[in-house]
């Protein structure tokens, strides 16, 4: 079972990985694409995973991640409890701001299955930001996808004099 740790490899200059892990591949997709399409002056890799841990077989060519994006589906009680059980497979030391809770849905509030309450809760457990958005409607997909890009170049930390530390505090307040 392998650990998913944020410094197992060095990064390659001006280039930054991203890994969203959800249960619902659709939506990842359609997110990965809005992110590619954004206009940006950094090569970004996008890993795409359902949950943790990835498998270990392909350890050595896996690439130093900057970011996990843990994508919570506000309609579906398993799309929490994934997220919940992927958790204990992430190095400590990437919760220094290397990680991120996206609540997805949030648009359809007769629909929820899901108390948002819970999802701060969990956030706040891992001294984490958490984002509500409906990455159904395009304008907002585009929206998130820029804001999780501008995370994940100061993640990577090509954002001089800003750490991903002082990221989640700044969101914290």
């Amino acid at each position: 079972m392998a650990v998913l740790r944020p410094f197992d490899k060095l990064p390659m200059l001006n280039s930054c990985v991203i890994l969203l892990v959800g249960s619902d591949e659709a939506i990842q997709q359609k997110l990965a694409e809005a992110m590619l399409q954004e206009k940006r002056n950094f090569n970004v890799s996008i890993h795409l995973a359902t949950s943790l841990p990835l498998p270990s077989e392909r350890d050595h060519l896996r690439p130093r991640i900057d970011m996990v994006v843990f994508m919570i589906d506000i309609k579906s009680k398993y799309s929490l409890k994934n997220v919940e059980t992927s958790l204990a497979h992430v190095d400590a030391s990437f919760f220094l701001g290397k990680v991120c809770f996206l609540v997805t849905g949030v648009g359809r509030v007769n629909a929820c299955s899901i108390e948002t309450n819970a999802v701060c809760k969990l956030a706040e457990a891992y001294c984490s930001p958490v984002l509500f958005c409906e990455l159904e409607l395009e304008g907002v997909r585009a929206a998130t996808a820029q804001r999780l890009l501008r995370m994940l170049q100061i993640c990577a930390g090509h954002i001089p004099g800003v750490s991903a530390l002082s990221l989640v505090s700044l969101m914290r307040n």
